[in-house]
């Protein structure tokens, strides 16, 4: 492969996937200390839902004017704001972790900033990616950042736990420092700056995606299934508590727990791109779902560390194979001029799943403990995987997901056609 075939020999793309890993660095190590501290000053499963749930809130509110916001306004601009954003508030935890963090409030409210900022941000930086590479590299610049991301879940939350460990503030020291170059690699950024579109906001435009989403079966199937798999099978938020109480092996191993899951990803992703999902896309994709729902379960029997992260090792397997058919279809039948509000909508269900997913978890651990709620949790979702090919039959029958095209805006479906719903 000569260099001009890489994503990397295109400068925006190399800057802008060199902030998204970096930044990404910095918050999954964060992540950790904060699932440790907030745990730590009431030792309650409910704070650690209460943060997810903080952090999900502004989503629902902003994204849907978000999105439009990123098909009108530099996208470039909006990013950049999200990554400076980020790194005000790993100031903020700094300073509240030198004062003692000995209250989860501030916690609850830089939660809920940070879900504001990745509302407003995301978007764009979503929707400003395609826009870097010609199209001819869109799929190996996608599975690159990809494999990028899963890199830096590996390593973020296993060095976040080292640090905390060594001293409680040099895990937000680090991030600070590492979020502040990722700010500087979109600074130079020259694609984005540009306003998408100069038309004027309405009501019907903002809320486009939803239609699209709503009337395109398969795409509306893959993301919901996601959404209520995600949802109920979810045990990253209670990680604190195995960590401290079933398995008794510190935040060191609480790093080694979270890096588990996107290792179990990384290698996945690397799997894929070797050897991508070409035929019987729709079985697939319920098999990985209820594979998902199945680690979850021995996840939460295990009381065997090594069993636990190989647990939670073949769940983000699961989870990136989910992940990748549903990224795919989504270009796929998505209008350029409607990525942006697509985009946000997605984001809403993944979202939903994983912040209002951890609160849900939080609360069945604080009713019933955690381990029921994580084995329930991984059984419904073997469940919901069952039901929804039952319910999404056109999802179940996809074969070769490249069959798909995009769909004309306000287009009407014909009774063959795999992908419309009406």
């Amino acid at each position: 492969m000569s260099r001009r075939d890489s994503p990397f020999a295109h400068r925006d793309f190399a800057l802008y996937f060199s902030a998204q890993v970096v930044e990404a660095f910095a918050l999954t190590m964060a992540t950790v200390a904060i699932g440790w501290q907030v745990y730590s000053v009431r030792e309650s499963p409910l704070d650690l839902a209460l943060v997810a749930l903080a952090e999900f809130l502004p989503l629902p509110l902003l994204a849907l004017p978000a999105g439009h916001l990123a098909d009108r306004l530099p996208r470039r601009r909006l990013w950049v704001s999200m990554l400076a954003l980020n790194t005000l508030i790993l100031g903020a935890l700094l300073a509240v972790t030198a004062s003692g963090a000995g209250s989860v409030w501030p916690f609850f409210a830089l939660a809920f900033l940070q879900g504001t900022g990745s509302a407003i941000g995301a978007p764009a930086s979503r929707a400003l990616m395609p826009s870097l590479v010609p199209q001819s590299l869109l799929v190996k610049a996608l599975a690159q950042r990809s494999i990028g991301f899963q890199l830096t879940v590996v390593a973020g939350p296993a060095a976040g736990g080292l640090l905390f460990a060594i001293e409680d503030e040099l895990v937000y020291a680090v991030g600070i420092v590492l979020s502040l170059a990722a700010v500087a690699c979109a600074l130079f950024v020259r694609k984005g700056r540009e306003p998408a579109s100069d038309a004027a906001a309405e009501l019907g435009d903002v809320l486009a995606g939803v239609r699209l989403i709503r009337r395109t079966r398969v795409l509306f199937g893959a993301i919901s299934l996601d959404l209520f798999a995600v949802l109920l099978g979810g045990a990253v938020a209670l990680l604190p508590i195995f960590a401290k109480d079933i398995l008794d092996v510190g935040p060191t191993g609480l790093g080694l727990l979270r890096a588990s899951t996107p290792a179990g990803a990384f290698v996945a992703a690397l799997v894929l791109a070797r050897f991508p999902v070409r035929r019987r896309a729709g079985p697939t994709l319920f098999l990985v779902v209820a594979g998902f729902g199945a680690s979850i379960t021995v996840f939460g029997l295990s009381r065997e560390m090594w069993l636990s992260m190989l647990a939670l090792a073949l769940s983000g397997a699961f989870d990136l194979v989910s992940m990748v058919l549903r990224s795919t279809i989504v270009p796929l039948v998505t209008p350029d001029e409607l990525r942006g509000r697509v985009t946000a909508v997605e984001m809403v269900f993944i979202s939903a799943s994983n912040e209002l997913g951890a609160f849900e978890s939080g609360v069945m651990a604080a009713l019933i403990g955690a381990v029921p709620a994580v084995v329930l949790g991984g059984a419904a979702t073997i469940v919901i995987a069952a039901v929804w090919w039952k319910l999404f039959p056109e999802l179940g029958r996809m074969d070769r997901i490249d069959e798909l095209r995009p769909v004309a805006v306000g287009a009407r479906a014909g009774p063959d056609d795999p992908a419309l719903v009406r």
